[in-house]
Order: C-alpha cells, then structure tokens, then sequence
C-alpha cells in the first residue's frame, strides 16, 4: 500500500470519479455528474483511493439541497482489497466529522449471483472493517403494466374523509407493510414515513384510499403520482386479508393518473408482502443493505 493515495476531490476532478468503470451498470442510480449538477454530490464529500495514479476505491457522500440530516454514503466501489476501501472509509469519516450511514445498492437477487457477488464482497467488507454494522436490507419492486388480480368483492374503496381521518388510521397502524422512500424521507426530511407519512407526502388526500369492510377501515394505502416517480408510499393494514387488494387498488389510483410504472419498497424479512407484490405484478428492481455506526440502530 505504499503507492497508495487516499484523498477528498477538488473542484474540477470530478472525471476522476468517473474514470473508474462502473463495476454495477445494470443499477439505477444517479450519475455522478448529474448529483454534482443538482448540488447532491459535493467534491469535498467525494473520496478516492488511487494506486499509482488510478482509481482503485472511489465513494461519495450525498446531501441533497435543504435535507436536514447528515450525508450519508451513497456511491461506494472498489477495484482493491477491503483493506484499501476500510483506509478510505477511516480518512473520509475523519475529516467528515465521523462516520454516517451507508446504504449499499445492489442487484435484485444479489446473493444468487456470483458475478455480482465477486463485484460487491468487497465493499461491504470493508464497510465491516471500518465499524460499519449490517442493520438490515430493503428491497426496491416495480410495477410496469402486468394486469392487475380481480377483486373478491369483499372489500370497497374510498378516498379518506380528510387528514385527521388518515393519521388516525396510522396511529392504529404499528408496522406497515410497505414504506418507499423512507430511507429519503428520514434523511432529507427527518420525518418518519411510518408515523407520520403527510409530513412528506403533503396534506393532499386524493391519493389515498381507505380500504372498507363491512363498513370498517381494514387498511389505507397513500400513493405519490408526482413524486420522482410513481410510487407506493404507505401501505397498513388493520386486516392481513386485505393486503393484495388495496396492493392493487393502488396501483389503479396511480394507473389512472397515467403512471406506466409503479415503485415500491419493501423490507426484506416481509416475505408474505413481498409475495403479495409479486402476485400483483411487481418484481425487484434492486435491493439496499443498511449499514450504521455501531452506536446507531435502523
């Protein structure tokens, strides 16, 4: 490691970044040279390892415009051992002020891929060694037009009332099943999607809709057609048996409204939501492994 070079970018580097090959190009994720266009990516929260003058370990904080949190790591890649990403991380938390959260983009399916694996091992290790804790993972399912399941009939829908009608319904709600974007909403916003979702979805009521039976709420799902994109923000329920109806019912809202795609995220451990998407049409789009100080939980 005696020719190795751990340093922040200056303004004007920032084809440096980008002369590492993409070692995941089958992933969304936002160019480089757009996040610094809009302000997200800085030169000074952007580290690189360099190994006789090449690239070999590159990562970049983000920190949109107005967010009220911390940056955390959004780009992390590395053509080197974990020892070398582990040194970065250290030199770059030191000067960041200590260590934030990482979210790991992978694949969809990662752990059945080898070629992924080869490519995505090493970061993540060395995320470990720098004193990064695994907290959990999160997977990203998309909708792209697949016709939607019939109806049963046994439950109807209707749009909520007004606002004080939605945030009681989520106070009944202590887990929901699915939170798109929170990862964002907590970051940028310090909001928590999951008690407080108008706090980031806006006071409008007219993407939500209450699910009804027998003329009781059994669940509420709130849509985002203007969002960066379509998505299913805040799916909870009152009634299991009410999930792949009100799954389906807001992708029609959204469908309506001229969405051709649907996002929604989805914890990893929720198998039984996550078959229920499936059975409605979506499929993964990509996952993301939550890393923490150790001091922190997710």
């Amino acid at each position: 490691m005696t020719s190795l070079v751990i340093r922040p970018l200056v303004a004007g580097e920032e084809n440096l970044f980008d002369s590492m090959i993409d070692p995941l190009p089958q992933l969304r994720q936002i160019p480089y040279a757009d996040g610094i266009a809009g302000g997200g990516y800085r030169p000074e929260n952007t580290w690189v390892a360099l190994r006789d003058g090449r690239v070999v370990g590159r990562a970049a904080w983000l920190l949109p415009p107005g967010a009220v949190g911390a940056p955390w790591l959004d780009r992390f890649d590395l053509a080197a051992e974990p020892e070398v990403g582990a040194a970065l991380l250290h030199a770059a938390h030191e000067a960041l002020g200590g260590p934030g959260w990482y979210y790991a983009a992978l694949p969809a399916h990662w752990r059945r891929r080898p070629e992924v694996l080869a490519v995505v091992t090493a970061p993540m290790e060395a995320a470990r060694l720098a004193g990064l804790v695994e907290r959990g993972e999160r997977h990203r399912c998309s909708w792209t037009g697949t016709p939607l399941p019939t109806t049963s009939g046994r439950y109807t829908f209707r749009p909520p009332v007004d606002a004080a009608e939605i945030n009681a319904l989520v106070a009944r709600i202590s887990q929901p099943d699915v939170l798109t974007g929170a990862e964002i909403a907590r970051l940028v916003g310090g909001v928590d999607l999951a008690t407080d979702p108008m706090a980031w979805l806006g006071e409008s009521t007219d993407e939500w809709r209450i699910g009804v039976r027998a003329g009781q709420p059994v669940g509420l799902v709130g849509t985002a057609g203007d969002a960066c994109f379509p998505l299913l923000a805040y799916l909870g329920l009152l009634d299991d048996g009410a999930r792949g109806e009100l799954l389906a019912e807001a992708v029609r809202v959204l469908a309506a409204g001229g969405a051709r795609e649907v996002i929604a995220d989805v914890d990893a451990h929720h198998v039984a939501v996550l078959a229920e998407l499936e059975r409605t049409g979506f499929r993964q789009l990509r996952s993301r492994v939550l890393f923490t100080p150790p001091t922190e939980g997710k």
